[in-house]
């Protein structure tokens, strides 16, 4: 288990939104007839709150809904009712900070068991899951390893659905777990760079930041705003397809995402990054982000 990802006994007894309800973390359940126990058929999001706010909440909004429409969701509960169900649940476990949130919308319930989305005749799910948990990886620095596993191409299962089949990531964390890594970096079918199991990737090699096109991963919340900000401050950013060997070779890498923020990179397959220190662009990129997520989010109502 991740050494910044151990459970919290603050959350034992906490509240669960599931369905409509709020029930006890402990006793918070699904069914056996629910799409995500019957296929992984469910759509999620991550949401960070800090200082009172959820940090990029209309975005994750947007983007289940953007997922749940690409899944011919049908019963989809709509904006306000989300909001009213991370608020509720946040306000029921007075949660106001240093927490993270699973949002996740399953298909429902299924008639009988089977793959038929025909099966489900209740609407979706809402599961609201709220934990009080930092960011993952801590700021010590990260250790990757190239996975064998291929990120799903949109030829096969395309990544901009956020779904819950996650058995390709899975497979690839566990050749990290093997190797002592932290996390796996992921190529697509072609051998290009794509993200990592669980984050988007960014390399700098001459003051200039390069990210690979989210074209076999995920076109992640925080990396689009670490994009902004970089173009903001005048970085220079390019993005396009990136070989392995560029990033083992770069003076810089990190990873975004909303469980761990930015985390610098340090090792690759055995290779040092850059001096194995945290770089000045990292750095900059890593403050001007934790400004924006002190000032700005939606408040959450008391």
């Amino acid at each position: 288990m991740a050494k910044f990802n151990q459970p919290d006994p603050r959350n034992e007894g906490t509240f669960v939104h599931i369905g409509g309800e709020l029930l006890k973390r402990e006793d918070a359940k699904i069914s056996v007839l629910d799409s995500l126990v019957q296929g992984g058929d469910g759509v999620w999001e991550g949401l960070r709150v800090y200082n009172g706010k959820i940090f990029q909440f209309e975005e994750h909004i947007d983007r289940m809904f953007n997922s749940a429409k690409a899944m011919h969701f049908q019963g989809v509960p709509s904006r306000n009712e989300i909001k009213e169900a991370v608020f509720s649940t946040l306000k029921a476990n007075d949660m106001y900070d240093g927490v993270h949130i699973r949002l996740t919308l399953s298909r429902g319930l299924k008639t009988t068991s089977g793959m038929n989305p025909e099966l489900n005749t209740s609407g979706c799910c809402l599961i609201v899951l709220p934990e009080f948990k930092p960011p993952v990886y801590g700021n010590e620095g990260i250790k990757l390893i190239t996975s064998s596993i291929r990120r799903n191409s949109p030829q096969c299962l395309d990544s901009k659905i956020h779904h819950n089949n996650l058995i390709n990531n899975i497979l690839a964390k566990i050749e990290a777990n093997l190797a002592g890594a932290d996390d796996a970096l992921m190529l697509d079918i072609d051998g290009f760079v794509s993200e990592t199991n669980a984050t988007n990737v960014f390399l700098v090699k001459n003051d200039i930041l390069k990210t690979p096109f989210p074209d076999s991963c995920l076109p992640g919340t925080t990396r689009a705003m670490i994009m902004k900000i970089a173009r903001d401050e005048g970085i220079t950013l390019e993005e396009r397809r990136l070989s392995l060997v560029e990033f083992q070779a770069a003076d810089e890498v990190f990873t975004t995402g909303t469980m761990g923020e930015l985390s610098h990179v340090v090792e690759l397959d055995g290779r040092q990054i850059g001096n194995g220190a945290l770089g000045p662009i990292t750095t900059l990129l890593q403050a001007l982000y934790a400004e924006k997520t002190l000032n700005e989010g939606i408040e959450i109502p008391r």
